[in-house]
């Protein structure tokens, strides 16, 4: 049942493709290598590191004049309302923009770039690990269609459309929501007898 399963997914999500910098077709994989399964739910100490990180964030916040045009991570941003094969895309170009902004923030300011370095150790391991159980397939095919293709337009264009101190805000208010739902929606993916619908 489970191998049915898996031929299924790994059927499904052959095709897929996406233009520019955001990730192209991909393919779950159960196989050596992938351990997605462990991110079900971080450590505790893990989750403390981020909520450090958070705090710090939001109290330079405070210093700085941001302003958004529009929330990067729509409120309706829940990976559940995608098709299970279009939710490992959605959360690898979540992470990706996180990461980008995490550490540009890091390099701008020491005292953060200290609080900063475990979350950031984690969200790379985290990347590599969902890269490791999805496979890159040729990008001919169709594109993603829907609210998948306006999700990732959206993160794709945020660095172009979007101050520093926007994205740097938008991204600290999208973490645990990463951290706790997307991670976790995405790692039980690679369970078949778990879901996070």
């Amino acid at each position: 049942m489970a191998a049915a399963w898996i031929v299924t997914l790994v059927t499904l999500v052959l095709g897929l493709a996406v233009a520019g910098s955001v990730p192209t077709s991909k393919s779950i994989t159960t196989g050596k290598g992938c351990h997605m399964d462990r991110y079900k739910s971080l450590p505790p100490q893990e989750l403390e590191s981020f909520r450090k990180a958070r705090d710090a964030l939001e109290e330079s916040f405070r210093l700085k004049d941001w302003n958004c045009t529009s929330p990067v991570f729509p409120r309706n941003w829940d990976l559940r309302l995608l098709q299970v094969r279009e939710r490992p895309v959605a959360l690898e170009a979540e992470l990706a923009l996180t990461l980008e902004v995490l550490e540009a923030a890091a390099d701008n300011d020491t005292a953060l770039g200290d609080v900063l370095d475990q979350p950031l150790h984690t969200l790379h391991h985290v990347l590599s690990q969902l890269r490791a159980c999805v496979q890159p397939q040729p990008t001919a095919g169709p594109r993603p269609q829907g609210r998948l293709h306006h999700w990732l337009h959206r993160l794709q264009e945020a660095p172009k459309k979007e101050s520093p101190g926007c994205l740097e805000a938008s991204v600290t208010f999208n973490l645990f929501r990463l951290l706790i739902r997307d991670l976790h929606c995405v790692a039980s993916i690679v369970s078949p007898a778990e879901t996070c619908d």
